[in-house]
């Protein structure tokens, strides 16, 4: 299904206004050789022709050049270069092609002409929205209503997003908003963390098995893209791709088709991708870990949601909905126990640094709400929270590395001491509930009940029940 590119209206956000919220994918061509050498063409159309006939979208004044060379069509998160018949033929990196999907350095030669295929991010300012919240994010300031007014535009398209931001800030409750706000809504939204999955199960888990595969293959199963068909998936945490499945993500992703492990047969998909990381993948791709290409296919729109610091002015509405729709804060009967949070507390609350960022606000909630009497959040129940939370953070840092020992095991014997203390303290956080310890930590429950058992954690006291 094509879609049509997306019409914002934009301008260029100065540096020092604000750090980046929202940047869309601009791709143009630029002449490195030949007669119209220095022109610069950009890809703002769902189809633009080349050729030396003058109603061309690009005229060239090369005779070697046909009258209508080239066609690039704009398709979901791509361009695709299709020469109809030309009579010399046409080039992308001195391989002959009929037809063929783009990437930025691609150079095109047609005739004695060479075209270079560029992309670039466009960091953008959009419009503050009117609205404080879409689907479950909620805010008020305008870094939320900026986010909110892209949401608002690209989410009934098939745009291929980007979430960056840090951990807790909400990137899958955002995918989950442009899914349920956009023509899919209907379909499945389904969630994989790439991060989640041992690395010689993470094809098998995107793509699918058939039976006898592999060793524990019983019978054939779909993948998570096959699962996703006609809705959307939620690649999290994707700068954990190992670059030896990004060439095959890029596959599946330029040509809307998954092959099974052991199969050779493809299977054509309908999805729209939403991606999210904490990591800088541009970073990435200069060190050498993510692929170009496969960025450029991803970040047709990027959003960078910010981290709760540098939004204070949301804490008190944020507070306010956990309240009102937290499980946490609901009695037997259905009302809420916490109805009011007192302006002492309420300053505390704006004047720490959350670095968990909304997800911790949420858990600092939650472990206030027992600890009242009345109705009321004071200052006194967050003192308490917050020298607990100070108590991890050192044990945390106290980790020390022992020197004698040779790096892997050195290595191990940190990583064994992180994961205890972390764990540890999140069960105690959630109330020794290993389901909700699984979903903050974003890992497995049986995986974490395995890693509980190994550590010694693991108690009679502690439960899988989900309330």
């Amino acid at each position: 299904m094509e879609t049509k590119p997306l019409d914002l209206d934009t301008q260029l956000l100065a540096v020092e206004e604000h750090k980046e919220v929202v940047s869309l994918r601009k791709c143009r061509l630029e002449i490195v050789s030949g007669p119209n050498k220095g022109k610069k063409i950009d890809l703002n159309k769902p189809l633009l022709k080349i050729g030396k006939k003058e109603d061309n979208d690009c005229v060239l004044d090369d005779k070697t050049v046909s009258r209508y060379h080239v066609e690039i069509r704009q398709t979901e998160d791509s361009y695709l270069l299709l020469d109809p018949g030309s009579t010399n033929g046409t080039y992308i990196n001195d391989i002959k092609v009929k037809e063929a999907y783009l990437s930025p350095g691609d150079i095109i030669r047609i005739g004695n002409t060479k075209i270079e295929f560029v992309a670039f991010d466009e960091k953008v300012q959009i419009e503050p929205s009117n609205r404080e919240s879409f689907g479950e994010v909620s805010g008020h300031s305008r870094k939320m209503r900026q986010i909110f007014g892209i949401l608002d535009k690209i989410s009934p398209t098939n745009a291929t997003v980007i979430i960056e931001g840090e951990t807790g800030t909400g990137k899958e409750v955002v995918a989950r908003a442009i899914h349920e706000n956009s023509p899919r809504k209907s379909k499945s939204f389904v969630v994989f963390d790439c991060s989640a999955v041992a690395e010689n199960l993470i094809e098998s888990e995107l793509f699918g098995h058939i039976k006898g595969s592999f060793t524990g293959a019983i019978a054939t199963r779909k993948g998570a893209f096959e699962e996703a068909n006609g809705g959307t998936i939620f690649l999290d945490e994707i700068g954990e791709l190992s670059m030896e499945l990004q060439p095959k993500l890029l596959r599946a992703l330029e040509q809307r088709e998954v092959k099974k492990v052991g199969s050779n047969d493809t299977v054509s998909i309908d999805v729209r991708v939403i991606c999210a990381t904490n990591r800088n993948l541009r970073k990435q791709i200069g060190e050498g870990h993510f692929r170009e290409d496969l960025y450029y296919r991803l970040s047709v729109v990027k959003i960078t949601l910010p981290p709760l610091r540098e939004r204070p002015d949301d804490i008190s509405t944020l507070v306010e909905k956990f309240l009102q729709t937290g499980k946490f804060n609901k009695l037997p009967d259905g009302k809420l126990k916490v109805t009011r949070v007192e302006d002492d507390a309420l300053k505390m609350l704006t004047r720490y640094q959350w670095p968990g960022n909304v997800r911790e606000l949420m858990n600092v909630l939650e472990r206030a709400v027992p600890l009242v009497d009345g109705h009321s959040i004071q200052g006194k129940h967050l003192t308490h929270i917050f020298q607990e939370l100070e108590r991890e953070e050192e044990a945390t840092e106290r980790m020390t590395v022992d020197m004698n020992l040779p790096f892997k095991e050195a290595k191990q014997k940190v990583v064994e001491g992180f994961e205890k203390d972390y764990l540890a303290s999140l069960l105690r956080r959630n109330n020794y509930n290993i389901s909700k310890t699984a979903r903050e930590a974003g890992i497995d429950r049986k995986h974490i009940r395995n890693l509980l058992k190994k550590y010694g954690i693991l108690d009679s006291n502690d439960t899988d029940d989900e309330s």
